[in-house]
């Protein structure tokens, strides 16, 4: 029937207390918005709506909403309904004033990990979105593969052939949430295999290594030199069935892998029996030099590629892929979980869309002339600038190494926070069995807006000692 409750609009969850129906209905409405569970601004239900929730008549329910208007606890507009009002003492639950979330930022960001939020292509994005929704099977709105929808691994699989060498047919890859949630699902794989140690890079992000650590892992480390990570090592290194790496473009150090070191790496996995796990978080990504392909190319089946859209396009996304050999693919999918934990089907059917429209190459294209300009801004600015200070690993990547003089590093960062500057130090990055190294910053020059990247440059050259 028309006037069925299920038709009406706004839910309110609330108990009239107290004596009469009123008096008791402005009670709870005080209660609620006083502990704050009716937040200021928040819409309330119509009078017809709410009255016909809590069974009482329509009358009584205006009346009480009026009262509160007159006392300044809601407001009553035209067109607009009636809202909580804002209130000068407004307090969090138990009378308690709420705390406020706010974090200062700073006013330059040169974190490493992040592309240039501000260049996101939305325009393309959402045309790729509006065909992808038009075309999306009726399928695609339920429970899905948790592998990943067939549209994105087909079109991944011939991306990732043509411009990173990799061997990646469809059936082989596993969409995830990021490198880190693919890194996390691997790590529980090796542990069912029975692996005890995964060797790490001694200059990385702990992150990785803590998430091997959970999943009952050890973490040997392999030093890094200026020819990335010395794999040769592995060998030695009896308890190690897996090793993780950045062969493109080591971080933070910037290094590519050099090609004794790649092939040493895939003879190790050969006669162990050991995995290489590839992080190519910036592959895309290079100025001066020849593209390095991926390492998996050399051996599909003892190399697992992780690959992420998170410094592409943007890490927010939450979309990532892993080609995986064939006989890990199920293996991964069951500690991944059922349709449940699959990711969003719509914005994989997006990214598609986006990749096959040829928008993902041209988006590439020209970041990758946007960073190579910030990076020759940046080489010349400290050139001019700071010229005794040496800076490296800018042949590809969003970040570049800015060596200090010994014992200045901390009391670098320290001055960039006064003022108003993120920078981060190298030695964050070293793993804690590594040999102590040089001090220095790692400059993500990828991070600022357009418009912010000249002030962030300045700033970087005034705390400079």
């Amino acid at each position: 029937m028309t006037d069925s409750w299920a038709a009406f609009g706004t839910d309110l969850h609330i108990e009239p207390v107290g004596g009469g129906l009123r008096s008791g209905l402005m009670n709870a409405l005080r209660e609620a918005v006083r502990t704050g569970r009716l937040t200021p601004g928040t819409r309330l239900p119509s009078s017809r709506t709410l009255a016909a929730d809590l069974g009482i008549a329509r009358n009584t329910v205006a009346d009480a909403y009026a009262e509160l208007v007159a006392e300044g606890w809601l407001t009553a507009r035209q067109g607009s309904g009636t809202r909580v009002a804002q209130r000068a003492d407004a307090a969090g639950p138990k009378g308690r004033r709420a705390p406020s979330r706010q974090v200062r930022r700073p006013a330059h960001n040169l974190m490493p990990g992040s592309p240039d939020l501000s260049a996101f292509p939305r325009t393309e994005w959402l045309k790729a979105s509006r065909r992808a929704l038009t075309a999306a099977p009726d399928q695609a709105f339920g429970y899905d593969d948790p592998q990943g929808r067939i549209e994105l691994r087909t079109v991944l699989a011939g991306y990732l052939a043509r411009a990173r060498g990799v061997y990646a047919d469809p059936g082989r890859i596993v969409i995830c949430s990021g490198f880190v949630h693919g890194l996390a699902l691997l790590g529980k794989v090796l542990r069912r295999r029975g692996v005890r140690e995964a060797a790490v890079e001694s200059c990385g992000l702990d992150i990785h290594w803590n998430l091997l650590a959970r999943a009952g892992l050890a973490t040997p480390c392999l030093p890094v030199d200026g020819s990335g990570a010395r794999t040769g090592e592995l060998r030695a290194m009896r308890r190690v069935g897996a090793a993780l790496l950045t062969p493109a473009h080591q971080f933070p150090t910037g290094v590519p892998l050099h090609p004794d070191r790649r092939a040493a790496a895939v003879d190790w996995a050969r006669s162990s029996g050991g995995l290489v796990l590839e992080d190519d978080y910036d592959g895309e990504f290079r100025y001066d030099r020849q593209p390095v392909g991926a390492l998996q190319g050399l051996d599909p089946e003892r190399v697992v590629y992780l690959g992420t859209a998170s410094k592409s396009l943007a890490p927010g996304l939450r979309l990532a892929w892993m080609v995986l050999p064939e006989n890990l693919v199920g293996e991964v999918c069951d500690a991944k979980g059922g349709p449940e934990w699959m990711n969003g089907s719509l914005d994989q059917l997006t990214l598609a869309e986006f990749m096959a429209s040829g928008a993902y190459d041209r988006h590439v294209r020209a970041m990758r002339l946007r960073y190579r300009r910030r990076r020759d801004q940046l080489v010349e600015a400290l050139a001019g600038r700071a010229p005794d200070f040496r800076v490296s690993g800018i042949a590809a990547g969003l970040h570049a190494v800015l060596e200090l003089p010994e014992g200045t590093e901390q009391s670098v960062v320290q001055a960039a926070t006064w003022q108003g500057l993120a920078l981060e130090r190298l030695s964050r990055f070293r793993h804690q069995d590594a040999e102590p190294g040089r001090d220095g910053l790692v400059i993500g020059y990828g991070t600022p807006s357009e418009s912010g990247w000249a002030g962030a440059l300045d700033a970087l050259c005034r705390v400079l000692p």
